[in-house]
C-alpha cells in the first residue's frame, strides 16, 4: 500500500481532498497532512511517503521549494503539484525539479485518483528495479571484495604492469592514479579475546574506522585476519605524510575510548610509481612484524625500525644482550597467529630486539637456536604433530658460523612449523567447508541462506568462513551459492513443466523478477529462452537418433 502525504494551505480544499477520496479501498494510505511546506518537510522526512501532493502557492515555503528539498534528500518520492495558476513558467520549473504531475485546481477526487493510479504503475516499476538492483548488489558484494583483494595482491607483488593495475582498479571503480604512494598496515585486537578475531567492540570499531577511510586520498583493503591495508595517495611526499599523520591521529583518538582494544600499525616507505609499491609493502610488513614483540599499542614506520641501530660494529659482550627481552611467549604467539610471508621479518626483529650484537657469539647463537627449536617442537606437539620434519640444530651447526646463517636456520624451522600448522588447519577447514557445502545442498531453497547464517552454523566468524571457503573452493561463497542455485534452476527448466515463478521459489528466490534478472545476468538468457533452447536441442538429438535408426 503506497503512502500519500498532502500539503495544502487552504483548509477547506485540504479537507475536501482528504475526505472525498476512499484512499484505502484504492490501495493508498493517507499518512499525513500539513498547511505549508515548512511544516510539511520534517513530517515527510519522518513518514517517508511514496507520493506527496502539494499546492504550488503557500505561505512560509511554497510547493516548488518543498519539491526541490524533497527530491534532493528523498529522490524516490513522486510529487504531484496542484495549482490554480496556469503560467507555463511554473510547469517548466516543476519539470526541471522532477515533479511527476502538474495538475490544475479545482480537481475532483476521481480525477486525482486516475492520475495517481497511473503514477502508481511508474512507482511500482521503479521500486521493482531498485529492489532487483539492491539485491544483486548485495549478492555480488563478496565477489567485489574478492576482486578488490586480488587488486591489492597485484599491487604489492608486482605481478602486473602499471597499465594492467590501472585497468583492474578502473573495473572496480577505484582511482589509484597519483604522484606519490605509501602503504600502512593496521590491525586492532581485543585484549579480552586475544586469539578471537571478532568481539563486539571490534565490530563497532571497524564500523567507526571505516568512516575514516572514505576520503579521496585513501584506498582501504581488507586483509581478513591480518587487519587492513591503507594505500595513501598524494601529489607530493610532504602531502603524503600530512594525510597519514592526520589519519593516524584521528584513529588514535577514536581507539583511545576503548580500553580493551590494542592496535598496531606498520608504515611503509613513500614511492612515486605503482610498480614500486612492493618496496613500500615490504617496508610496512617489516615494521608490522613488530606487533609480536610488543604488548602496547604502537605504530612504527620502516624508518624508525631502521634508525634503532641494531647493527653496530661492537665486539660481543654478554652485558649488551638483554635477556629480559628473550620472551618465548612472542615466539608462541607468532607460531599461532603469524603468516609464513612474515617469518623472515619477525625473526630478524626478534633477534634485533635482544641487543645490537647479540648474534656475534657462536655459543650464544647456538643457545638461541636450540631454545627456539624446542619452542617450535613444543608448539607442534600441542597440535599433535611430530617434530620429524623440523631440522635439528645439530644438523645446522656448520651453518651457524655467522649471525646471518643462524637467523636463516631459525627462519627455516619457523616457516616449516607454519606450513605444518596450515596443513593441519587446511584439513580441518576442508571438513568445515564440506559441512557448509552439504548444508547448501540441503537448504539452497531457503531464501534466508547467507554467509552469516552458515558462519553461525559452523561457529566461525563470517570473515574467517569467507576466507577459508574461497581458499578451499576457489570461489567466493556468494558466487558458489548463486551458481548452485542456477544449476538447480536449469535442471528444473529442462526436466519439468513448472512455471518460472515456481522454480524461482524452489531455488531460494521468492522474488521471481529478481530470479529472472539474475538468471539472465549469469546465463546470458532468460529462463523462458533457456527452456526453449533446451527443448530445441532435445528435439534435434531425438531427430538424429531417429535418422540413425532408419538408416
Amino acid at each position: 500500500m503506497l503512502k500519500v502525504f498532502l500539503v495544502e494551505d487552504e483548509f477547506v480544499v485540504r479537507e475536501g481532498i482528504k475526505n472525498n477520496v476512499d484512499w484505502e479501498s484504492h490501495g493508498y494510505e493517507f499518512c499525513g497532512e500539513a498547511g505549508d511546506g515548512e511544516l510539511a518537510l520534517p513530517m515527510i522526512q519522518k513518514l517517508k511517503p511514496d507520493i506527496v501532493i502539494t499546492d504550488i502557492r503557500m505561505p512560509f515555503m511554497d510547493g516548488l521549494t518543498l519539491s526541490k528539498l524533497i527530491k534532493k534528500e528523498m529522490p524516490w518520492i513522486e510529487i504531484i503539484i496542484l495549482t490554480g495558476y496556469e503560467e507555463f513558467e511554473y510547469a517548466k520549473e516543476g519539470i526541471k525539479i522532477g515533479v511527476a504531475e502538474y495538475l490544475s485546481k479545482p480537481i475532483s477526487g476521481q480525477e486525482l485518483l486516475r492520475e495517481m493510479d497511473a503514477l502508481t504503475i511508474k512507482i511500482e516499476e521503479k521500486q521493482k528495479e531498485r529492489r532487483i538492483r539492491e539485491m544483486y548488489i548485495r549478492e555480488m558484494e563478496e565477489n567485489f571484495r574478492t576482486e578488490r583483494k586480488k587488486l591489492f595482491q597485484s599491487l604489492v607483488t608486482g605481478d602486473k604492469s602499471a597499465a594492467e593495475l590501472l585497468e583492474m582498479a578502473d573495473k572496480l571503480d577505484i582511482d589509484i592514479s597519483s604522484m606519490w604512494y605509501n602503504i600502512v598496515l593496521l590491525k586492532t585486537q581485543s585484549m579480552e579475546h586475544a586469539y578471537n578475531e571478532y568481539s563486539n567492540s571490534l565490530v563497532e570499531i571497524e564500523r567507526e574506522l571505516g568512516s575514516l577511510d572514505n576520503e579521496a586520498h585513501i584506498v582501504a583493503f581488507d586483509r581478513n585476519l591480518e587487519g587492513k591495508a591503507l594505500l595513501f595517495k598524494a601529489d607530493s611526499r610532504e602531502e603524503l605524510w600530512t594525510f597519514q599523520d592526520n589519519y593516524l591521529e584521528r584513529m588514535k583518538e577514536l581507539l583511545a575510548e576503548y580500553e580493551d582494544i590494542r592496535y598496531f600499525g606498520g608504515i611503509g616507505m613513500p614511492v612515486n610509481r605503482l610498480r614500486e609499491l612492493p618496496v613500500s609493502f615490504e617496508k610496512a610488513s617489516r615494521a608490522f612484524a613488530h606487533r609480536y614483540l610488543v604488548k602496547e599499542s604502537v605504530i612504527l614506520s620502516s624508518e624508525e625500525i631502521e634508525q634503532i641501530g641494531y647493527v653496530e660494529k661492537e665486539e660481543f659482550s654478554m652485558s649488551s644482550v638483554d635477556l629480559r627481552r628473550f620472551d618465548r611467549g612472542k615466539i608462541r604467539e607468532f607460531l599461532k597467529l603469524g603468516e609464513k610471508e612474515e617469518a623472515v621479518y619477525f625473526v630478524e626483529e626478534f633477534f634485533n630486539d635482544l641487543g645490537s650484537n647479540a648474534m656475534k657469539s657462536t655459543m650464544f647463537r647456538q643457545y638461541i637456536a636450540m631454545d627456539l627449536y624446542f619452542s617450535v617442537c613444543e608448539f607442534l606437539e600441542e597440535l599433535q604433530l611430530g617434530r620429524d620434519e623440523i631440522e635439528p640444530p645439530d644438523n645446522a651447526l656448520g651453518a651457524m658460523q655467522s649471525g646471518e646463517s643462524a637467523m636463516e636456520y631459525v627462519v627455516r624451522i619457523v616457516e616449516k612449523a607454519l606450513e605444518l600448522r596450515e596443513k593441519t588447519a587446511s584439513g580441518r577447514n576442508r571438513d568445515i567447508v564440506g559441512e557448509v557445502i552439504h548444508y547448501i545442498e540441503n537448504h539452497y531453497g531457503d531464501e534466508e541462506l547467507s554467509l552469516n547464517l552458515l558462519a553461525s552454523h559452523v561457529n566461525f566468524s563470517p570473515n574467517y568462513l569467507s576466507m577459508i571457503f574461497s581458499q578451499q573452493t576457489g570461489q567466493p561463497f556468494i558466487k558458489y551459492l548463486t551458481d548452485y542455485r542456477m544449476g538447480k534452476a536449469k535442471e528444473l527448466l529442462r526436466c519439468t513443466g513448472k512455471r518460472s515463478s515456481e522454480i524461482s521459489s524452489e531455488v531460494g528466490y521468492k522474488d521471481s523478477h529478481y530470479f529472472s534478472y539474475l538468471f539472465k545476468k549469469t546465463q546470458g538468457m532468460t529462463p523462458t529462452q533457456y527452456r526453449g533452447k533446451s527443448g530445441a536441442e532435445g528435439e534435434q538429438i531425438n531427430e538424429k537418433k531417429n535418422e540413425t535408426t532408419v538408416q
